[in-house]
């Protein structure tokens, strides 16, 4: 049988109404909000947010929309933001008024069979000296598919995490999670389905004053197995989202800081160097009738708790991922902390590059193949607007097997490196052509653009990949010479 929900409903994932029902018999008001895919470039085309912050051009991810605290009203700009991308309007992806003893729970199926999946929590915004400060920053590690416990993985045991039922219970305080446990398994839920992502309140401040934080929860599916599942999934997500708030101040019994996983296996890359240089040689001889400009790469994001502890901007690093860019240094060292956001997001001092529409004016970007080694479990680069970081498109590990053979066709290496080329009228095969005329789904000729890199998930530690442990991926700019 099926509930109202999507989901099924047996003896081992019970009834989201039952959940509900228990828990308001416990004291609790419970609210319901709602599931729905983000799309930032279309936000901010009407003018609603000043930038897109770098979004993802290869996943589309899902947000919670939830109501406002009980007693409150629903931010207005959140709720602008929700009309637009097909919600309510009276719950919001800006988390606001979060109390210590308040919890955010979902209840449902996991994404369908694909690369990766998680469930992240992120502070949005933070009050310093008087100011509103943007601090996009991740809450500790991301409930991925490689450790989420679901009807397929009960405790987290080895199996199939995809399309499971689960219940995720974020919150700051333990003794409201043991009591939403109570209520979920009084509906029917095993004990083995149920995660909790805790808050680490002693690095926040949380709470129903004007000036405490501001969150927000994202889930992150990458590379569906099958397209048409993927996006029903993503246009009608079979789960529901609960804000629970106890109806009586109770006494809290607050959850530690969560240990984070450690990165790094003690496995390298290195030994590719070689073969990597000698594909850079193939690439400039190919085109040694044209100017080279050979773009500097280094990491663009730094960890989440660096940025919350000295209240910088991190732009929402997972850290289930590595982050490369087309730029000489991380970008915290190029936007300082306390100032304008319209500001914030000014890239002109990056030296980014134009891309114009000439036949001979292109980018190869080349590296290893990240999955193929082992590293992660998908990768992709994009082409982003260096002013306001819209990203207009990617290309994903997928599009590489054997794009390295045609330079190296006799290098048995060949298969752990790939090529793509990077242009904007291009008929060549391995070729994405940066789309222009089309407002911010698009990056004009005159536009500077950066790549991007990104690296998810290496399965032997449950975690993103050490960068002391990868080779770094790298680009090349050739247009005619003069």
């Amino acid at each position: 049988m099926l509930i109202a929900s999507g989901f099924a409903q047996n003896a081992e994932t019970g009834s989201a109404d039952a959940f509900k029902q228990a828990l308001e018999k416990d004291g609790f008001t419970v609210q319901q909000g709602e599931l729905g895919v983000f799309d930032l470039i279309k936000v901010y085309e009407l003018g609603l947010i000043p930038a897109v912050y770098g979004n993802n051009p290869s996943t589309r991810y899902i947000a919670y929309f939830v109501p406002p605290a009980p007693g409150y009203e629903v931010d207005k700009l959140g709720s602008a933001i929700a009309q637009v991308v097909g919600k309510s309007g009276n719950s919001t992806a800006l988390i606001r008024w979060l109390r210590t003893d308040e919890a955010l729970v979902f209840v449902g199926r996991t994404p369908p069979e694909c690369r990766y999946f998680s469930f992240d929590a992120n502070l949005l915004f933070s009050e310093i000296r008087n100011e509103t400060v943007w601090v996009w920053t991740s809450l500790g590690d991301p409930v991925n598919n490689l450790v989420i416990k679901t009807t397929g993985t009960p405790d987290g045991k080895t199996g199939d995490p995809f399309n499971q039922t689960t219940m995720l219970i974020t919150t700051a305080d333990r003794g409201i999670d043991q009591r939403i446990r109570a209520a979920a398994e009084a509906a029917g839920y095993n004990e083995s389905i149920v995660n909790t992502q805790v808050l680490p309140s002693t690095m926040l401040n949380m709470g129903s004053a004007n000036k405490s934080d501001t969150f927000a929860i994202y889930i992150r599916p990458a590379m569906f197995k099958n397209i048409q599942a993927g996006n029903d999934y993503l246009n009608n997500t079979p789960a529901k989202v609960f804000r629970i708030t106890p109806n009586t101040t109770t006494k809290l019994n607050l959850f530690q800081a969560p240990e984070l996983k450690a990165r790094g296996t003690g496995t390298n890359e290195f030994d590719l160097t070689e073969d990597l240089e000698e594909l850079r040689q193939a690439i400039l001889t190919k085109y040694s009738g044209l100017n080279a400009t050979e773009l500097p790469t280094s990491i663009w994001l730094l960890e989440g708790y660096d940025g919350l502890q000295r209240l910088i901007n991190t732009w929402g690093p997972n850290n289930d991922a590595c982050y490369l860019w087309t730029a000489s240094r991380p970008v915290d060292e190029i936007t300082p902390p306390f100032c304008d956001l319209r500001m914030y997001y000014n890239f002109t001092r990056e030296p980014g590059i134009v891309l114009g529409n000439d036949p001979d004016e292109f980018i190869i970007v080349y590296g290893v193949n990240h999955v193929a080694t082992g590293k992660g479990s998908y990768q992709n680069f994009g082409l982003f607007g260096a002013d306001i970081m819209n990203g207009v498109g990617a290309v994903t590990d997928a599009d590489f097997n054997g794009t390295a053979q045609e330079y190296l066709p006799n290098n048995p290496n060949a298969k752990y490196l790939y090529v793509y080329k990077i242009a904007r009228n291009s008929t060549d095969t391995h070729c994405f052509n940066v789309p222009f005329g089309i407002g911010a789904y698009g990056i004009d000729l005159n536009q500077k653009l950066l790549i991007i890199w990104r690296l998810y998930l290496e399965k032997a530690s449950k975690v993103g990949p050490s960068y002391n442990e990868i080779i770094y991926d790298r680009a090349i700019k050739f247009d005619p010479k003069k």
